[in-house]
């Protein structure tokens, strides 16, 4: 089966039925939709965790990378019945327009849904490329009504962006 075919089977389950399962309360989400949330800051847990960073590592020949290493070793942990919270990072947008792999992992090492996650899981790349885009339009602004806030225009090295 392939990736999609294999997502597709799968019936979700409430983000807060999963967060139950670490001790976080509703309280303690921030629910994006009924499958995705963020954890608040200070999740006022009584007992602090490990953490296990999975970072710069190249994928095999056969694709698993980073993600697939990641949802193997989170769901290893919770084989040991250890209480585990995987969290990865917003996808670009290179899975969407072919550049690279998805950013959910694959065959039976999934995170799911994976369309949210890769076409605009919460919204942060797009919050991140607005603000640096308003600083542009300020930065812009200055320079053509007379530069009241004397940038040097020689020295400016913050660019529009886009992911």
């Amino acid at each position: 089966m392939t990736d999609i075919e294999i997502a597709r089977k799968v019936k979700l389950k409430p983000i807060e039925k999963i967060a139950s399962k670490i001790g976080l309360t509703k309280k303690q989400l921030e629910l994006y939709g009924n499958y995705k949330a963020k954890i608040s800051a200070k999740p006022d847990m009584e007992k602090q965790g490990k953490m296990i960073l999975v970072t710069a590592i190249n994928p095999t020949s056969a694709g698993e990378g980073k993600t697939t290493v990641s949802i193997g070793l989170a769901d290893g942990l919770n084989l040991l019945g250890k209480k585990t919270c995987l969290a990865l990072r917003e996808p670009s947008l290179g899975p969407v327009f072919g550049i690279k792999g998805g950013a959910t992992g694959g065959g039976y090492s999934q995170i799911l849904p994976m369309e949210d996650i890769n076409l605009h899981f919460t919204g942060d790349f797009h919050a991140i490329t607005s603000a640096n885009n308003l600083l542009c339009s300020l930065i812009d602004n200055s320079l053509f009504f007379g530069n009241p806030l004397n940038i040097d225009e020689n020295r400016i090295v913050f660019n529009r962006t886009l992911d």
